[in-house]
């Protein structure tokens, strides 16, 4: 380690300019000096040398104006090859002015005209693909050479680096030394010397009555702000009645896998059970593009990105059978289709999906299947003419809609298991309900519940249903029964 006498304390603030040896002996140079900065570090070192030197020895600062800031954010280097070729985007970053930035007012008019570029080329592209955030840096150097030998650049070193961006963010590294220990730089010459140093936030503590006056100001730009998107969302925000749940999803056909044919398309619609409504100019339907299939691993994939968005109302009709009525939940139902060179279609999978009942973002995977006939005919005259068996009511992937019976029987129906299509659903459900006391909650959880239409909650409303039909007759048997006869059973028992 370096002797006691070799220690050094300097406080330093923000772009506080502290000149090294080696700056001090260029720039008492006159021709070394070229830049209008280099001049005025020129004349500040002259009033320096005349006041007495300078009091820092080896602790000395680049500020975001001089040149090692733009050399220094030049060298970075992602990985810590010898061989390392930057590539375009890292010259790109490494070229551009980041830190200042002197920007023109932009007119309105030409703002307007500009918003969006139709055509744009390659290098324009190219251009701005670049994060352009304005940052002021400065570093923190010390001059680790020998005792005597001061100014040489091959012994300078950093040990700290300062940054401020546009928005305020302070970034200090590495950080303040605090209860750690100090930091150590171990120097490679035959020596081997092991500096130590500790960076300490040496800034005044704000008062009191400062602190209070900015939370003052802070609350009130927040205020404000808070105002101001008021104003933007307006006030006629629109709530459902009472009773009444909305359903808002915005939906995407994602991609298609594992079928035969190429050139795939979707056709899906969606069926609002009872109590279920919607819009009268809201789609309910609707026919994705044709998507050629690439193959990923073993399957032949078709991505679609088909985005769709639906709205509908559930109204609770009779509150009295609260909670054990249980609704349907709206079912998305859909057929995958192919279309080849010659524009035959042919019918590759029907399925169908029940929208979640929770609200949030759901990922699907549903698969399909497609009905057959018995023999190679008709296998070849789907292969060669197109067409195959459809369904004439898609309901039937289901339960049919014209079903009235109790029991449903698919014997002797003929299918083959094709591929899957993929969903993801974003659900937002909005509801009065919501807005309850918190000693309502947990009834109306029972409500949401009781939307969601699980098999099992439903066997369980069932028994708590026949529970107290059962409760209630008991008691009704004993209230019409003399109270001789009560007081009989009661003293015999």
């Amino acid at each position: 380690k370096p002797p006691e006498d070799e220690e050094e304390v300097a406080e330093v603030g923000w772009q506080e300019k502290l000149f090294s040896q080696f700056e001090v002996d260029l720039y008492l140079n006159e021709s070394a000096c070229q830049t209008p900065l280099d001049w005025q570090y020129h004349e500040e070192i002259q009033k320096l040398e005349k006041a007495g030197g300078r009091k820092n020895c080896r602790i000395f600062t680049y500020t975001d104006h001089d040149r090692f800031t733009n050399l220094e954010e030049l060298c970075q280097k992602v990985t810590d090859s010898d061989h390392e070729v930057p590539s375009y985007l890292v010259e790109r970053m490494a070229n551009v002015r980041r830190r200042r930035q002197d920007r023109r007012p932009v007119e309105a008019s030409s703002l307007k005209s500009k918003i969006i570029t139709w055509e744009p080329s390659e290098e324009f592209i190219k251009n701005n693909h670049v994060i352009n955030t304005p940052v002021q840096t400065m570093y923190i150097m010390g001059d680790l050479g020998p005792y005597g030998k001061l100014g040489l650049r091959e012994y300078e070193n950093v040990l700290c680096t300062i940054k401020v961006d546009g928005n305020g963010v302070i970034t200090v590294k590495p950080d303040f030394t605090g209860t750690k220990g100090p930091y150590r730089i171990e120097l490679d010459g035959e020596k081997r010397e092991v500096w130590e140093y500790t960076i300490d936030n040496a800034s005044a503590q704000v008062q009191p009555e400062e602190e209070e006056r900015e939370q003052r100001v802070f609350r009130d730009l927040y205020g404000r702000h808070k105002e101001y998107l008021s104003g933007l969302v307006g006030s006629d925000f629109e709530m459902p009645l009472p009773g009444t749940l909305r359903l808002f999803m915005n939906g995407e056909i994602v991609s298609a896998q594992g079928y035969e044919y190429d050139n795939l398309y979707v056709h899906f619609f969606l069926e609002l059970p009872n109590q279920w409504s919607s819009s009268p100019f809201q789609q309910l339907s609707g026919v994705t593009q044709t998507c050629a299939t690439k193959t990923v691993g073993w399957d032949k994939v078709a991505y679609f990105c088909y985005p769709f968005t639906v709205e509908m109302f559930y109204t609770q009709e009779d509150e009295g059978v609260f909670p054990y009525s249980l609704p349907q939940w709206p079912v998305l139902y859909f057929e995958v289709l192919s279309l080849d060179f010659w524009q035959r279609y042919r019918v590759e999978g029907y399925g169908s999906l029940v929208l979640p009942a929770c609200p949030g973002v759901h990922t699907l995977t549903i698969p399909t299947w497609r009905p057959v006939d018995l023999g190679t005919v008709a296998e070849m005259r789907r292969f060669f003419i197109g067409g195959s068996p459809e369904l004439e009511d898609l309901t039937y992937v289901r339960i049919p809609s014209t079903f009235k019976g109790k029991r449903l029987s698919r014997f002797g129906f003929r299918t083959q298991t094709t591929g899957s299509v993929t969903f993801r659903l974003s659900c937002l459900q909005q509801s009065k309900a919501f807005l309850e006391n918190s000693a309502l909650r947990q009834r109306m959880q029972s409500v949401l519940d009781r939307l969601g239409g699980f098999s099992q909650q439903s066997s369980v409303y069932n028994v708590l249903e026949a529970f107290q039909r059962a409760r209630r007759r008991m008691q009704e048997a004993r209230e019409s029964l003399p109270q001789d006869l009560i007081s009989t059973s009661a003293s015999t028992g």
